[in-house]
């Protein structure tokens, strides 16, 4: 093959199809001559160096290629270690900018820069035919009529989940469709999602990524995809249409289906690392373009890396191109791909100055200032593994952060542990103590009890011990404080008592999760009572441990999860947009929130300070906030008494005198699940089970 090579342009990075040929760019501040590799179809690769160079993006225009062309990068310069710089052109180089990605990753020698046994010397053995390739995009999409259902932040309800373990054995879903965008844009999915009733479903890495060297000498795979190799690219084993730009396509049609059930997308990101390792890592692409440029080096070793992220390299957002990079792939997948928000993975790392986490830092500007990235949903992970990385509590107003002390307070306060109250209702009020400042509101904390990064709700209650056997690290990974009790009995039990009670207490924190402050985050799977068999880290199980099993779902649950979330989607009263404090509202001869001893007193502090106490109520008043009810009338929101008792044995509440008088119906009794028998003799007491909750609603009517 040949073909002529014109100046093109510095702009837009990548591979860039205009209708009659490819412009190609990209970044290398300290090469010395980039060439593009083009592949035709029997394999055959045509260099071509890019002749042109503007503030150093190297770059040229090729007529007659195509969308669907296989393309790479051959990077010049200095071999010098010890000076940062692995230039090899020997191997073959992913573009950054890539929207598609062929092929995987044939593990050998030759995808590593240097010698195996000789780290300082450069490896000359050319990699080609063991590399994946970028593809040439055409981005034309008929989008139609679709239209994001923009929910505000406040009423979102998020269903955190896998694009390959929702669907890869649902007996509903063709075969060739499992484990695929297409299966998860297929009706028998779509409509559980819209049954369940949740507003967004958070994607756990879409982003082309690669399973390292060492998983694969394990005989395993990266399942969760944590180890981004393509920033821009739908990762294209989860394409069922073809990975030659096919699966750019698949995924818009999945974005398409769930906007139009009215579901929104919601993408965890990972720019806080590559899948390329430590020093002696592979070179797959950033490590060998322009490695001080793309990651943090230590300023006086330059062949060592600064490792923020466990994974043995971070990604140097103090560099202008390193923030670029991740602003265009940010506004790729908005524009483009039209997703609703961004969960951003170990974000403190992406805030580190030198070495400190700083709120102001450069790339917390750039997001505060895009107005394109600044109007979708932006959800913190606040922590790293750094000193001092972990920052609940400290992003910026525009931000949410999954609230890591929320998850700890409610397991907690439901595995009996003392000393929890005060702290338990902190949580379930929204976290004031954390997000209560600089113009942040409730829904800055975003609730989970489960995530997939520990047990599920089913594990939860089953397993003191992480069980991660099949990890093949000798159990030593994974999150050993779980704050999980097994409920009498480690794992799997045919014992009835010991699994009623384990409905229980699962019921009794899902019930906590949909009625707090803040906006809650459930697990996919746990609605159907999923297990891993105790593996908290499952990160490697691309299998039936990580899958959701279809035909073992506890309708019982799956109903009670469902009507808890049309509790909290009916009543504004517990999705509040501001917070709580603790005055008189207008209309109404009660506080907007009181907190009640079992005996009906009012708390005091030496109530909350009670170490043993495990039990309380809280009286949630809907007076002040309108709605509309389902002809469209003017409402306000009813008002609710929440009862909670985390002690193993019955407790006796008394309402207290304030709000005995008023007519209170029964909506919720977490201990018996939807069909609830009236857990109170009369209007003025009652038994609350052991493990349980009790949700009582007083109507407050239409407006005049």
């Amino acid at each position: 093959m040949t073909a002529p090579i014109w100046p093109g342009s510095a702009y837009p990075h990548g591979a860039t199809f205009d209708g009659e040929g490819t412009n190609f760019a990209l970044f290398a501040e300290n090469a010395e001559r980039v060439e593009v590799c083009l592949f035709d179809e029997e394999g055959f690769e045509t260099r071509l160096r890019l002749p042109e160079t503007t503030a150093f993006v190297h770059h040229g225009y090729v007529p007659g290629i195509m969308p669907g062309h296989r393309y790479g990068f051959r990077v010049h310069g200095p071999w010098a270690p010890r000076e940062g710089l692995l230039y090899n052109p020997a191997k073959l180089l992913l573009d950054p900018y890539a929207r598609a990605i062929e092929g995987d990753v044939a593990w050998s020698e030759r995808v590593f820069p240097y010698q195996a046994h000789h780290p300082d010397r450069i490896d000359e053995y050319d990699n080609a035919d063991a590399m994946p390739r970028s593809i040439v995009v055409d981005s034309r999409f008929d989008w139609g009529e679709s239209t994001s259902p923009r929910y505000a932040l406040f009423e979102s309800i998020i269903y955190e989940t896998h694009v390959k373990g929702i669907t890869a054995v649902h007996p509903d879903v063709p075969p060739e469709l499992r484990g695929t965008y297409a299966g998860m844009a297929t009706p028998p999915v779509i409509e559980h999602l819209v049954n369940l009733g949740v507003t967004a479903v958070e994607l756990l890495p879409i982003h082309h990524f690669v399973s390292e060297y060492g998983l694969i000498e394990r005989g395993l795979t990266n399942y969760w995809g944590y180890s981004s190799i393509g920033f821009f690219a739908p990762h294209s084993k989860y394409a069922a249409w073809g990975d030659r730009g096919q699966q750019v396509d698949e995924f818009k049609t999945l974005v398409k289906a769930l906007h139009d059930a009215g579901i929104e997308v919601i993408l965890d990101v990972v720019y806080n690392h590559t899948g390329e390792g430590g020093p002696l890592g592979p070179a797959l692409s950033f490590r060998g373009i322009d490695n001080p440029s793309y990651y943090r080096l230590d300023s006086t070793h330059r062949d060592r890396y600064i490792d923020y992220t466990g994974t043995g390299n971070t990604l140097n957002v103090r560099h202008p191109q390193v923030l670029r990079l991740i602003m265009d792939s940010l506004r790729y997948w908005v524009q483009e791909m039209r997703v609703d928000g961004f969960r951003f993975d170990l974000a403190s790392a992406l805030a580190r100055d030198l070495h400190e986490v700083d709120k102001l830092a450069a790339f917390f500007d750039l997001i505060h200032q895009d107005p394109i990235v600044n109007r979708v949903k932006l959800i913190a992970e606040p922590w790293d593994v750094g000193d001092g990385g972990y920052q609940v509590g400290n992003f910026p107003p525009l931000w949410s952060e999954w609230n890591g002390k929320y998850r700890d307070g409610v397991r907690d306060y439901w595995r009996g542990k003392h000393w929890m109250l005060a702290d338990f209702a902190s949580r379930f009020t929204g976290s004031s103590d954390l997000y209560g400042f600089a113009g942040r509101r409730p829904h800055a904390s975003i609730n989970f009890v489960t995530a997939h990064d520990g047990f599920t709700l089913r594990d939860l209650v089953s397993y003191d011990e992480k069980h991660n056997e099949a990890n093949r690290e000798g159990n030593r990974d994974g999150e050993s404080h779980n704050r999980s009790w097994n409920s009498g009995v480690e794992g799997e039990t045919d014992d009835a008592e010991i699994l009623a009670l384990r409905k229980k207490r699962a019921r009794a924190i899902l019930t906590t999760l949909m009625l707090s402050q803040g906006v809650p985050m459930m697990l996919g799977g746990d609605e159907m009572w999923r297990t891993q068999g105790g593996n908290n880290n499952a990160y490697c199980q691309d299998n039936e441990i990580s899958w959701y099993d279809w035909d073992e779902v506890d309708g019982e649950l799956l109903d009670f999860t469902r009507e808890l979330i049309r509790l909290r989607k009916a009543h504004p009263v517990f999705r509040r947009r501001r917070w709580f404090e603790g005055r008189s509202v207008r209309g109404s001869d009660h506080r907007d929130i009181a907190w009640y001893n079992t005996d009906g007193s009012p708390m005091s502090d030496d109530d909350w300070q009670r170490g043993y106490a495990k039990s309380l109520a809280v009286y949630l008043n809907g007076r002040g906030i309108e709605t509309t009810d389902a002809r469209g009338r003017k409402v306000i929101d009813d008002s609710f008494l929440v009862l909670f008792n985390a002690h193993s044995e019955p407790v006796r509440f008394t309402l207290a005198d304030d709000i005995a008088d008023l007519e209170w119906d029964i909506v919720l009794y977490s201990a018996t699940g939807l069909a609830p028998e009236l857990p109170v003799e009369s209007p003025e007491t009652g038994d609350v089970d052991g493990w349980s909750v009790v949700v009582l609603k007083k109507q407050n009517g239409t407006l005049a």
